[in-house]
């Protein structure tokens, strides 16, 4: 039985070495991006009545967007239903610790995701409700209070790495609301909704923010009037890979 001389060994090592460091400077070349969202993130299929599935990963809109943007990107995504910018759902206890409070997750996200070079926020959807009664200017501080979040959280714990860019989107007006309480529970959702684009593109200027108004790209045309079909969701992953694209290069 041949024995493999040392030196032989030593010069895997070091081929492994390099081969890591090379991986660690291909890395640095890959821009980084999370999002952060409600149902529309997450890929809610809309649906009349009852409960519904999630769209495939392709099919969502950041499915489409990691497509778009190639190889030279790297797209973490955090969805989650019924998630508003900044007050807690108590219709919803069973989704424990920071709850759909979006600000009291946000912080642990960003940390937990790092290095980032840009966080893309699209909320407000569901802080439209009419349990919440909120103006469309409260709802706007809320994303402002997101924007601020991503500032404050910084590098994270422990780290060198600096705050990453954001990229605040304003969600497409409410639809046709359907049947199963919905125009109950988003009574008058449709008009402050339309009201949102202006308010949150004065606050990302404000807070030094890029801002989109995913409306000019469609409309949220589900059966349910709330999320998106499957059409709308390819647009909004095009469209804003393009923003993407312009903000990052």
């Amino acid at each position: 039985m041949s024995i493999m001389p040392r030196r032989f060994f030593g010069g895997l090592a070091v081929v492994a070495i390099l081969a890591v460091n090379v991986a660690y400077a291909a890395d640095e070349n890959v821009k980084r991006i999370m999002i952060y969202g409600d149902s529309n993130t997450w890929g809610y299929m809309p649906v009349e009545s009852g409960p519904t599935t999630r769209y495939p990963a392709d099919v969502r809109w950041p499915g489409v967007l990691k497509e778009r943007l190639g190889s030279d990107y790297e797209v973490v995504v955090e969805g989650l239903s019924a998630r508003t910018t900044d007050i807690p759902d108590p219709t919803l206890p069973h989704i424990s610790g920071a709850g759909l409070d979006g600000s009291a997750y946000l912080s642990p996200a960003l940390a937990s995701h790092l290095p980032l070079d840009l966080v893309v926020i699209m909320l407000g959807t569901n802080d439209v409700k009419a349990m919440f009664d909120r103006s469309p200017f409260r709802i706007s501080l809320g994303i402002g209070k997101l924007i601020d979040i991503v500032d404050q959280t910084g590098g994270g714990v422990g780290t060198s790495y600096s705050a990453p860019e954001v990229l605040v989107l304003s969600p497409p007006p409410l639809g046709d609301l359907a049947p199963e309480g919905r125009a109950e529970r988003f009574a008058g959702g449709v008009e402050k909704t339309e009201a949102l684009p202006a308010l949150y593109e004065a606050v990302a200027k404000a807070a030094g923010a890029e801002f989109f108004d995913v409306g000019t790209l469609t409309t949220t045309d589900g059966v349910d009037g709330v999320h998106f079909s499957a059409e709308a969701h390819k647009e909004i992953g095009v469209g804003v890979a393009d923003k993407v694209k312009e903000v990052l290069e």
